[in-house]
């Protein structure tokens, strides 16, 4: 098994580039060139679709993506299962997180897992948590930190680590009429409030849920990837917005926003850690996960 040329692919189809994929595997550009184009040719497929401008994964290239990821990620735990000698644990564990948990929830956890386990390198990636669980179900993570949804895969394992509330904010700062100082008390005084709402994920389907409820159609000022930048839009005056408490309690935005008593509440944020059943066999991930 030559899981160096494998390796060399799936960074290639995570950057689509060859010059970033060649820094990142410390390989030349001509060296990342032919080892793809013979991987191609020992598949009889073409896996990217390439010309002088851009690099994409051709239809053959994603289902083989989805093999290589499933054989790396095999490859890991099988190595570590053979040098499971009881010596102290080494290695790499990739997480996924927002910026949000990476402040809070993950520097708890750190601050508990280095003593124990010093020789375990944590990969850290932060970004959206809309797409966490996605992440750790392609195999890009070991571990994700995020809102339960109302479903999951069943191939998912999940620990709950805190409950967080859904809050409405609104600026501290009145500069627009149509900003409430108290929460509206009709739904036609909703339906006048500029609202700034996450793209998608558990919390845009909560605010749309509550909103159909009410029989109201919000008046969306703007749509934001990111609870974080929901906080700094709100803060700034430019509507009201719903986010986590604990993104409200991690803000340096905090000072400049005051919460609306809203009611019914939105259901709470479920927040806890993700990985995929099968990972739990890894010594790296269940030391994680043993975390008191």
């Amino acid at each position: 098994m030559n899981t160096r040329i494998l390796t060399q692919f799936l960074t290639l189809a995570q950057t689509l580039h060859f010059g970033h994929a060649s820094v990142a595997c410390n390989v030349s550009l001509s060296t990342l060139s032919r080892n793809i184009r013979q991987l191609e040719e020992e598949l009889g497929v073409t896996l990217f679709e390439r010309d002088n401008r851009s690099v994409v994964l051709s239809a053959k290239g994603l289902r083989f993506e989805t093999y290589a990821r499933e054989t790396m990620s095999n490859w890991k735990r099988m190595c570590q299962d053979l040098a499971d000698t009881g010596d102290p644990l080494q290695g790499e564990l990739s997480l996924y997180c927002s910026v949000t948990a990476s402040h809070s929830i993950l520097y708890d956890l750190l601050n508990r897992f280095r003593p124990r386990f010093p020789g375990i390198d944590i990969k850290l990636h932060t970004g959206d948590p809309e797409h966490a669980i996605a992440r750790v179900l392609e195999g890009h993570e070991d571990i994700c930190i995020a809102a339960h949804p109302s479903r999951i895969s069943r191939s998912l394992a999940f620990k709950p680590v805190l409950m967080s509330p859904l809050l409405f904010i609104a600026p501290v700062a009145q500069g627009d009429d149509d900003i409430p100082v108290n929460p509206p008390g009709s739904p036609d005084e909703w339906s006048s409030v500029p609202m700034i709402l996450a793209e998608g994920g558990i919390l845009r389907s909560r605010v749309d849920a509550w909103f159909k409820s009410l029989r109201v159609v919000p008046k969306v000022y703007a749509q934001v990837s990111g609870n974080e930048a929901i906080a700094s839009m709100v803060s700034l005056g430019l509507g009201v917005g719903v986010v986590p408490k604990i993104v409200l309690d991690n803000s340096p935005m905090a000072q400049r926003i005051r919460i609306l008593d809203v009611r019914p509440e939105l259901a709470a944020y479920d927040v806890g850690l993700f990985t995929l059943n099968k990972s739990l066999h890894s010594p790296l991930v269940k030391a994680f996960w043993s975390l008191p």
